[in-house]
């Protein structure tokens, strides 16, 4: 054969390298783990419009119900108005404006801690602070049920990675005492995304004192909601400590985008200098920055919305009595109803949608095999009209499953 049809035969018969996942996206959509995305078609709210659709929606981080409010929208056209829309630059070139400035003075005084430093997003928080403190010869020391950002962060660190078991101090002391790494860094959400629980924080501080560690907490889900004016989770407990490095995102309860590292002046300076996420990305929009000032105003003054929040939850939890599913041990706006099976979840969240309930179905590999949910979450706009049909529904379902 010649070389040129040797050349035509191997074009013809080689896949290509988009071809070959074909048959994993085929997998993934026979085992019911194909994602898709919603198109929604109206402000996040509770009440919204869905794939053309009106539904109530039970599925949005947005807990205190801020990201239509009407002031952040006001706020927002006077922040483009002054500042532009777009950041420009990093912030360490040109990006850095007045109002970012002002947001990072205002959350370091809102949580009462030194300073803080804004992040374009969670995700890009935790790889800058955790890559930034720890390397080869260090260890972090993980929940297991950590967010995945968490777990990433780690990964790139090139620190040695090890995994506790959900909530078990006893085996992170252990793994503590033990290893020789000449720097610890303990990570953990504060609020655990799926399963809505909070970790224990004053005895995760104790530990850390004690075993010459850091601390690391994702408080994504629990600023704005816990603590008497929504400081977060320290606030909740009421513990402070030089060792903790707290990271709270500013696109759930606060409505808006973002995210912010607060702590120590050393480690804050320490990762304008050195967090790779923080230093070579464009800054996020200063009109951001300049609506957060007004929803922080709110979170602080308008305790009704947590309040609200509270009532929201408690009746969920009496209603959901008597299901064949049990909601998970959880006090906070996240209330996941274990159902088990990928498919028996699936069908749930299909029979509330037929019903204008939007509930997602939360499947593995986002959580462990055999533990298939329903991720309620709740919102300071919600009423309680939406949870008793809501609760009417479920009860509905359940009788014919």
């Amino acid at each position: 054969m010649s070389r040129e049809a040797a050349g035509a035969d191997a074009g013809t018969s080689a896949q290509s390298p988009a071809a070959a996942l074909a048959p994993q996206l085929d997998v993934l959509q026979a085992s019911g783990l194909l994602r898709t995305r919603r198109l929604l078609q109206s402000p996040q709210q509770a009440q919204a419009r869905v794939d053309g659709h009106d539904v109530v929606a039970f599925c949005s981080n947005d807990y205190l119900g801020l990201a239509a409010d009407a002031r952040l929208r006001d706020a927002a056209c006077e922040g483009a108005a002054r500042y532009g829309v777009g950041g420009g630059a990093s912030h360490l070139i040109l990006g850095h404006s007045e109002a970012h400035h002002a947001l990072e003075v205002a959350l370091a005084e809102f949580v009462a801690l030194p300073r803080a430093l804004l992040f374009s997003t969670g995700y890009m928080a935790n790889l800058g602070v955790v890559t930034a403190l720890v390397g080869r010869g260090d260890a972090v020391f993980a929940d297991r049920l950590n967010h995945a950002s968490l777990n990433d962060a780690a990964q790139l660190s090139r620190a040695e990675f090890k995994r506790y078991v959900h909530g078990d101090l006893a085996m992170l002391e252990r793994a503590l005492a033990a290893h020789p790494a000449r720097r610890k860094l303990v990570v953990t959400d504060a609020v655990f995304s799926m399963d809505g629980d909070v970790a224990p924080v004053p005895e995760l501080v104790e530990l850390c004192e004690r075993h010459d560690a850091w601390l690391l907490l994702d408080d994504a889900h629990g600023f704005g909601v816990l603590g008497a004016t929504g400081a977060g989770v320290l606030q909740h407990f009421g513990v402070a400590s030089e060792r903790i490095i707290y990271m709270a995102t500013l696109g759930k309860a606060a409505g808006v985008f973002g995210a912010f590292v607060a702590g120590a002046p050393a480690v804050i300076e320490w990762l304008l200098q050195r967090a790779r996420p923080y230093v070579y990305t464009t800054a996020m929009p200063p009109l951001l920055a300049h609506t957060l000032l007004t929803s922080l105003e709110i979170i602080a003054k308008e305790n009704d919305r947590r309040q609200h929040l509270a009532q929201l939850i408690a009746q969920l939890k009496l209603g959901c009595a008597g299901l064949p599913w049990r909601l998970m041990p959880s006090d906070t706006a996240i209330q996941p109803l274990l159902v088990g099976a990928t498919e028996a979840a699936m069908r749930v969240a299909d029979a509330l949608l037929a019903r204008g309930l939007l509930v997602p179905a939360i499947r593995p590999p986002t959580v462990p095999e055999g533990s298939a949910r329903l991720r309620i979450s709740l919102s300071a706009g919600h009423e309680p009209a939406q949870i008793d049909k809501l609760v009417r529904a479920l009860h509905e379902i359940g009788a014919g499953a």
